[in-house]
């Protein structure tokens, strides 16, 4: 049995201040997509459990651009390993991207032993491969549904919003020791995906309907989800300020 991984790479990059999709926008000489296919490409989980098929979604009329982009990717072994890719149109939302490429995989027989599957965000480029191994070995260990996360450290206030009215009233102070900023990727069973997403289907056009996060889905299932813990380098970049945060050298470097 074996790994996949569906990319999510068909935003646009309007709020960084880019006329290219998200994915394409250039992070210290790679793109964002090319980042997170190779951190997500050299992960090795317990077992030697890695991804072999990864699907991206991406713009439509950007399929051949995002293509380029991950042309010579190295395989599970190295440079002469072999992955599937496959680069597909995503959809309205993002639910409804994840749906394509979940067909996609499970359209190629290529991917026919494929038992768990991970989704990420190209908007995360530098989650590190120790935390997709992570999230790896604790859907082998068990746990159909992973999501890793963050301590909430902020102090978070539940308000009653209104609409036109700037100021608004808080109905209560949330206990942040319950609560988690939760981060891709997310791992789960593939039937169990796969059923979540058929569950959802009606919704997932609808950006005011669907789910913002593949674990929200299978919360609807009523199945449980398990969190692992996160890592601050997969933070989401959605601003020009993120963008230059993330170029920033770590203590690593």
């Amino acid at each position: 049995m074996s790994v996949a991984a569906v990319l999510t790479a068909a935003g646009s990059g309007s709020r960084l201040g880019h006329s290219l999709p998200k994915a394409l926008v250039p992070l210290g000489g790679q793109s964002l997509v090319a980042h997170a296919a190779r951190n997500l490409l050299a992960a090795r989980a317990a077992g030697d459990d890695r991804v072999r098929v990864l699907v991206v979604t991406a713009p439509a009329f950007h399929l051949d651009a995002i293509a380029r982009e991950l042309d010579g990717l190295d395989g599970p072994d190295g440079p002469d390993g072999e992955i599937v890719l496959l680069v597909v149109a995503g959809g309205a939302t993002r639910q409804a991207s994840v749906a394509a490429g979940l067909a996609a995989l499970a359209a190629d027989p290529r991917a026919s032993d494929v038992d768990v599957v991970l989704v990420h965000d190209a908007a995360r480029p530098l989650a590190p491969p120790s935390l997709v191994a992570r999230v790896i070995e604790a859907v082998r260990d068990g746990h159909p549904a992973v999501v890793p996360g963050l301590p909430v450290t902020d102090t978070i206030k539940r308000v009653a919003p209104h609409r036109g009215v700037t100021v608004e009233p808080v109905l209560e102070t949330v206990p942040r020791g319950e609560l988690r900023a939760v981060q891709t990727p997310q791992g789960f069973a593939l039937e169990l995906l796969l059923r979540a997403h058929t569950h959802g289907a009606d919704d997932a056009h609808d950006e005011a309907l669907a789910a913002s996060d593949d674990a929200g889905l299978v919360e609807r299932l009523g199945e449980t989800v398990w969190v692992v813990a996160g890592d601050e380098r997969a933070a989401k970049i959605t601003t020009a300020r993120d963008l230059a945060v993330a170029a920033l050298p770590t203590e690593d470097e």
